[in-house]
């Protein structure tokens, strides 16, 4: 214990004689280095934290700056100079990263954004809460709808199932390792979302195209088209979906899961889909059962419900 106490004593010495070797400027400049590499490295680290929900708040990005300004303090408590290959290694990730399509300065500043987002911006707004009314008896109309819709849904079909999958890992895939399953989820949405163009049915009778319709067609099709392709396609990579028909409309809806999990699908869906900056979620719960609305009108998951007449849910 004596050699222990003696070598620690022999090493705190050698740090106070190395560290007068500085000037009050050079010290300036290491600790301003040292800032300058918690600032890109702790994003960077928070891809391999898992999401942490504290009452509300996300704290996965706190714990990964923590992290960070630990690492740079140990640095400049060995060697201070160590902080300047540490900056350079790290920038140089960042700025290789940019060429490759990877993780690089780009998503540092949307990681930072969705933090302050997720954190203080987006909102939660539940939606009235109609959805808990099951009705029993419907008219013939709404029977044919929920039987037609139903009778297409097919995510089992090797084209359907190859298109998930190749779409599915086609972006955010460097938040694979954060958010798992649920960035695949999220980046289906995203291409379908931005692929998808409005074509309507004829005025006298209303066509419910299969999923491998509307992918063979070039994604276009009517709102039960969409909302039959993307439940479809998402339950291919093992989500769980829902249509729901509301008055003149139908979207679908994907299940987040719990509290907790509806907390980190929120705080994925703000950092994923930065721009225009999430404002709010909107959402329906029941029971402890969350779900989001994937509507093609949306520009995120979590957009505006167009509004609450409902007349069907279709489970899948």
């Amino acid at each position: 214990m004596q050699f222990i106490w003696h070598n620690f004593a022999l090493l705190h010495t050698i740090m106070a004689i190395d560290e007068s070797k500085y000037t009050t400027f050079q010290q300036f400049l290491l600790n301003l280095l040292s800032l300058l590499t918690i600032i890109p490295l702790a994003p960077y680290l928070n891809r391999y934290i898992p999401p942490l929900v504290l009452q509300g708040w996300h704290m996965d990005m706190f714990v990964a700056v923590l992290i960070a300004f630990l690492f740079t303090r140990l640095l400049l408590w060995i060697f201070r100079p160590l902080i300047i290959p540490a900056f350079v290694l790290v920038c140089s990730v960042l700025f290789i990263n940019y060429f490759t399509d990877n993780y690089s300065f780009t998503n540092v500043l949307n990681d930072y954004k969705g933090m302050v987002q997720g954190n203080w911006g987006a909102k939660n707004n539940k939606q009235f809460d109609i959805l808990s009314l099951y009705p029993r008896r419907v008219e013939t109309y709404r029977d044919k709808t929920v039987r037609g819709i139903r009778d297409k849904v097919n995510y089992k079909d090797s084209l359907v199932r190859n298109f998930s999958v190749a779409h599915s890992v086609e972006g955010f895939d460097e938040y694979f390792s954060k958010y798992g399953k649920v960035s695949r989820y999220l980046a289906l949405f995203h291409y379908i979302n931005r692929h998808f163009k409005y074509v309507p049915d004829t005025h006298r009778d209303e066509y419910f195209a299969t999923p491998m319709e509307t992918i063979q067609n070039g994604l276009g099709g009517d709102c039960d088209d969409h909302s039959i392709l993307m439940s479809s396609c998402l339950q291919s990579i093992g989500a769980r979906c829902r249509i729901v028909l509301i008055q003149g409309h139908a979207y679908p809806e994907l299940y987040c899961g719990t509290k907790e999990d509806f907390e980190i699908m929120k705080q994925a869906i703000v950092t994923l889909f930065p721009r225009p900056p999430v404002k709010e979620i909107h959402y329906h719960e029941m029971k402890g059962e969350y779900w989001i609305n994937l509507d093609y009108t949306a520009r995120h998951p979590g957009g505006k419900y167009m509004n609450d007449k409902v007349y069907a849910l279709i489970e899948l």
